[in-house]
């Protein structure tokens, strides 16, 4: 494309649409833009038309076109009609045609637009006649007509239109195509693309809001079309509707059902979050208060049904009239929501409110309470899952704290639910793209001084969130379902690094860390062998460690056990780990395959400081030895604690005294001492 074409500012979708070939150019017969159809017909690429001073337009298409016709198109303001004129093709070939011209100005420049009207192109009345005329009746009894001059000015419409829209002829002639939809935003954005798509060429189909003559609204399925008036040589749109308020209201009460709590008339969670959403999308600020009926369904047992129905009612009254031109939202039978952008301090006022204007179950006040959330857009969180996520830590918190009061959590606090918030995010990316890393810390036998087992810690650096400490992670992880992918992740890489090292000459137990959710799948057991299978891993290779949270479950659950069994069998070994601190049942240690017992850290980093932990980590080792397991104390960051803890009787050490976690590299090292 020439300079000169790009300084134009002509839309070229708009002449490839029009139903003939057709070419723009200036009063010196250069040629501005060259339509597809037209290249396709004369033969003339558009490189040979477009950027030359001898135009091959002038000088051989159009050489029966003198200078003097062309200066009387461009002087004449409406279009001209020339009809039987040869013109030349590329290869010189003669072909009879009619020219539509018009001129225009663009850009303070005079162009002028040549369409060639050729027989090929045009309905042949002769043949097709009746079949138009059925057409057209077609049309006509089925749909809603309205014609547009190029305008965009009613030239013309049916009976069907003027029945439905309640307009007559002699009113609705000469009116815009935009006064027949409603004045407002939404309509505007709509009615401007349809109208755009028709001056690009283009249909437009779709459902659509228009009003009546008397204002009132009605729905229409609308397909909009670009036509030509070949009688006046003028461009012309068509509308063609049909008629479907009645699906559409149907459709309006079906939502309505859909989105509306039946019982007190608020909206539903699933319209909440619409609404939401676009507040948010706007940027709008407000504060999201949840409030919660505290005890709910106690005052459901002392009342029969309808003064439960009641107790709702004349809640979701004192609501409406507290919080008036809020947006409201039932939860759930017993939690709300109010949208506002009222203080802090009004919205606790609430609970006084209630006080004053007590519920009554017959002549006794009922003793409501009500544990609320302020959380604040945007100075808080962003998203209505967070809204939701913040507002329940909330009530939680309330709720510990005995109830009964409406308060917001602390800075320090949102932003720790906004990383929690984006490392649910991220981790699902983080398992995908692999970014997750496993880190080793070596266990030593206490009577050996050798390394003789390790435990993999999952590790992970992401690039948004920084370092994800395992205190964080693997929370998320349970609550999100992601600790089995974890899960599968740190088996297989476990059991990859396990023989590695066995290949190279060092006999490592390798541990992991196993949840109790990843056993209540019934293929857990198949899953870890095939993993070993897979890898190549002998089975007395890996280690699962369990807490005593795990063994309390597995203890009732007979297919875990069974599991634990399966994995025993083919030579797996379980350790206890975080003996002391969880739920202390000494049946389970009776029931379930536990091999190696390991005492938490917290007692580890008092050892040295208090004669009771001195003589609570004896008796527990102690309690392992007599039951012929394994003892392994972790968190030893001294020397002194590691003799104690000899001296004790225990099998094996862990912590930062032998080292910290640490790459298979380093471990090799350490191994090589």
């Amino acid at each position: 494309m020439s300079p000169m074409q790009n300084a134009i500012n002509i839309d070229e979708r708009y002449l490839n649409s029009l139903p003939f070939p057709a070419l723009i150019m200036d009063n010196n017969g250069n040629v501005m833009i060259w339509g597809k159809s037209a290249e396709q017909q004369f033969g003339f690429a558009t490189s040979d038309i477009i950027g030359h001073a001898t135009s091959p337009i002038t000088e051989s298409l159009l050489r029966q076109l003198s200078q003097e016709t062309f200066e009387q198109i461009a002087q004449n303001e409406n279009f001209t009609y020339i009809e039987n004129i040869q013109v030349y093709t590329q290869t010189n070939d003669e072909i009879t045609t009619s020219l539509l011209a018009k001129s225009f100005t663009e850009n303070d420049e005079c162009l002028i637009l040549i369409m060639f009207v050729l027989p090929q192109f045009m309905i042949k009345p002769t043949s097709t006649n009746n079949a138009l005329e059925d057409l057209k009746q077609s049309l006509e009894s089925t749909f809603m007509t309205v014609t547009l001059d190029q305008d965009g000015f009613i030239v013309d419409c049916n009976q069907n239109f003027l029945k439905i829209s309640q307009w007559t002829p002699k009113r609705v002639i000469g009116k815009t195509f935009w006064q027949l939809f409603p004045d407002n935003n939404e309509s505007e954005k709509i009615t401007n693309t349809i109208w755009r798509n028709l001056n690009h060429g283009l249909t437009w189909q779709g459902e659509i809001e228009k009003i009546s003559k008397s204002g009132h609204p009605y729905w229409v399925l609308l397909t909009a079309i670009p036509t030509f008036n070949f009688e006046t040589n003028e461009q012309q749109f068509m509308l063609l509707e049909k008629d479907i308020t009645k699906a559409k209201t149907i459709q309006h009460q079906l939502e309505k059902i859909a989105y509306i709590d039946t019982e007190t008339g608020l909206m539903n969670a699933h319209r909440l979050e619409k609404i939401i959403t676009k507040m948010i999308e706007e940027q709008r600020h407000f504060s999201f208060v949840y409030l919660s009926i505290d005890k709910f369904y106690t005052l459901k047992e002392l009342q029969d049904h309808p003064s439960e129905r009641n107790l709702i009612i004349e809640f979701t009254n004192r609501m409406k009239m507290y919080f008036q031109d809020s947006t409201m939202a039932r939860i759930n039978e017993n939690d709300f929501v109010v949208i506002t952008p009222l203080s802090e301090w009004f919205i606790q006022g609430f609970l006084s409110y209630l006080q004053q204007h007590p519920i009554y179950n017959g002549s006794v006040a009922v003793p409501i309470s009500i544990s609320g959330g302020i959380t604040r857009f945007p100075e808080d969180q962003s998203t209505f899952s967070q809204l939701m996520k913040a507002s329940i830590a909330t009530i939680s918190t309330v709720r510990e704290a005995g109830g009964d009061n409406i308060v917001s959590l602390s800075k320090a606090i949102h932003k720790a639910l906004n990383r929690k918030a984006l490392i649910e995010k991220r981790l699902l990316q983080a398992l995908d793209q692999k970014n997750l890393k496993v880190l080793y810390q070596p266990q030593v036998d206490v009577a050996s001084g050798k390394i003789t087992a390790v435990e993999a810690l999952v590790r992970w650096e992401d690039e948004v969130i920084g370092v994800v400490s395992p205190d964080e992670l693997i929370p998320v992880a349970e609550e999100t379902g992601l600790i089995n992918n974890i899960g599968s992740f740190m088996l297989e890489k476990a059991c990859e690094q396990a023989l590695i090292w066995k290949k190279a000459g060092f006999d490592l137990k390798v541990s992991i860390n196993s949840s109790v959710r990843e056993f209540r799948d019934k293929n857990m057991a198949k899953s870890v062998l095939d993993t070993l299978t897979k890898t190549g891993c002998p089975a007395n290779l890996l280690q699962i460690e369990i807490t005593e949270k795990f063994a309390l479950e597995a203890e009732a659950a007979t297919f875990i056990t069974q599991q634990m069994r399966k994995l025993e069998n083919e030579g797996i070994v379980f350790v206890l780990d975080d003996f002391g601190i969880g739920y202390g049942s000494f049946r389970y240690m009776q029931i379930l395959p536990i091999d190696t017992l390991k005492i938490d850290q917290s007692f580890t980093s008092s050892l040295l400081k208090s004669e009771k932990t001195q003589k609570l980590m004896l008796g527990m080792v102690q309690l392992g030895k007599s039951m012929e397991l394994t003892v392994v104390a972790e968190g030893v960051e001294t020397a002194e604690q590691a003799e104690l803890l000899k001296s004790f009787g225990c099998d094996t050490i862990q912590g930062y005294h032998i080292s910290k976690p640490v790459t298979p590299e380093e471990i090799e090292i350490l191994l090589l001492k």
